[in-house]
């Protein structure tokens, strides 16, 4: 798991190129150097409402959905995440407002039983006009899974009601945070990348009342998302006003040799190859379960990729991290072997020059994100006016879909599946305790 050089390299030219990606701003994680948590419900007896809505998309379009709604609040894409403690016994009741039957199913969970409604062909169903079902289980074992509808799955999960469902581990040891209770496959960061697609003439002709005129086997999806939004928009913050039916962002940040469990759920119709550009990632479980030799080895058959081959309906829990180690040049921008090391750096590169002359202030552009220098964390000379976007000065790679129609909006470069990480230097207010890789 080397860090190639020229991933870092390209990181570099994403500090001068890519900040046009970050139009609307750039999502700030709220504690560098300590654990993000993925935004999600907690609450184990919960009502869910299904109603239409819309979604904006990163070229400005706008598309008819139907989605689920928590409690009395705002119909979203995709539907709300939900994060709760292995054991927990969960109640999640479905309401709806849609003209047609929809219900939930919860794979990965077993004993589910489902209360009122009608009996549809998988599970039981609110029918218009109907009530409600409850869906009663017990969340058994640690993992990353999805839900999503039961009814017509091949349409209803189309027009958006489809989540993720996040189990922790209640058997921690010594405090540290861990995807599956077990001490490989603990983490200091984590970020959720439910990937969905959608066909938008489908969409069209279900909110002209249509219906009978869809023809799935013409399935042609145009826009490509990371939870529920197209980039660049996955970059802007959480929870942004003008974004009222899609809350999530996806904006991983971390420093180097922070732990970063990505979460990772196919969660449509299509397989997505998800590329994360600057290092390997180690697949440590599928479909909620570790991959392990035998019981108490952990994740010990991990598989170690650059590309997450994510197949539709099925979940991957895999681990990323970057030191800088082994690029044959300081990514710190120690200028003497006698400067200290920094946390986690790759000591045989200590002080070794940057390998490539750069050009003069006046031969260059600046982009907003860029600081001014190629090394980490050392801001450089700037114009006046240029930078400021990235105090941090911030190694940016980008991790999108390896499918290369799939970081386009309707054919409109760049967007899509398509997010930048952001390896940050660690600062006397950000040093906190770590897994070690």
């Amino acid at each position: 798991m080397n860090t190639h050089p020229w991933n870092a390299l390209n990181a570099i030219l994403a500090g001068v190129i890519m900040p046009a990606l970050f139009a609307a701003g750039t999502a700030r994680a709220e504690h560098m150097g300590m654990l993000h948590v993925i935004d999600g419900i907690s609450n184990t007896t919960v009502t869910l409402t299904a109603r239409e809505g819309h979604i904006s998309t990163g070229d400005g379009n706008s598309i008819y959905i139907w989605g689920l709604a928590a409690g009395g609040g705002q119909v979203q894409y995709p539907a709300p995440t939900f994060t709760v403690m292995q054991g927990a016994q969960m109640n999640i009741t479905l309401a709806s407002e849609l003209s047609v039957p929809v219900s939930l199913v919860f794979p990965g969970q077993v004993g589910v039983t489902a209360s009122g409604g009608i009996q549809g062909a998988i599970t039981r169903e609110v029918a218009p006009g109907t009530g409600t079902v409850t869906y009663t289980f017990t969340a058994r074992e640690p993992g990353t899974y999805l839900y999503h509808s039961g009814t017509r799955p091949d349409l209803q999960i189309e027009m958006g009601i489809v989540g993720a469902f996040i189990v922790r581990p209640t058997n921690t040891m010594m405090g540290m945070t861990q995807a599956y209770g077990h001490t490989n496959t603990a983490y200091d960061t984590e970020f959720l990348f439910l990937l969905t697609e959608m066909d938008e003439t489908i969409h069209d002709l279900v909110e002209q009342n249509r219906m009978d005129e869809i023809d799935m086997a013409k399935y042609w999806p145009v826009y490509w998302f990371m939870n529920g939004r197209t980039g660049p928009d996955t970059m802007i913050d959480a929870n942004v006003p003008w974004l009222p039916t899609q809350p999530y962002n996806c904006v991983p940040m971390f420093n180097p040799g922070q732990r970063v469990l990505m979460r990772v759920i196919g969660g449509g119709r299509d397989p997505h190859p998800l590329h994360h550009h600057g290092n390997n990632s180690l697949i440590i479980a599928r479909n909620g379960r570790m991959l392990g030799s035998a019981p108490g080895a952990g994740a010990d058959v991990g598989r170690s990729v650059f590309t997450i081959p994510v197949m539709p309906g099925e979940t991957y829990d895999s681990l990323f991290w970057w030191t800088g180690e082994k690029l044959g040049w300081d990514a710190y921008g120690h200028m003497s072997t006698n400067d200290p090391l920094a946390p986690f750096e790759y000591e045989p590169d200590h002080g070794k020059p940057f390998p490539v002359s750069l050009p003069n202030d006046q031969q260059l552009t600046f982009g907003q994100h860029f600081g001014g220098s190629p090394f980490l964390g050392t801001p450089g000379t700037l114009p006046p006016g240029d930078g400021g976007f990235n105090p941090n000065n911030a190694f940016m790679f980008m991790w999108h879909s390896h499918n290369e129609k799939e970081i386009c909006n309707n054919d409109i470069f760049p967007g899509g599946m398509l997010t930048m990480a952001m390896v940050e230097a660690y600062t006397m207010t950000n040093m906190m305790p770590m897994a070690t890789p």
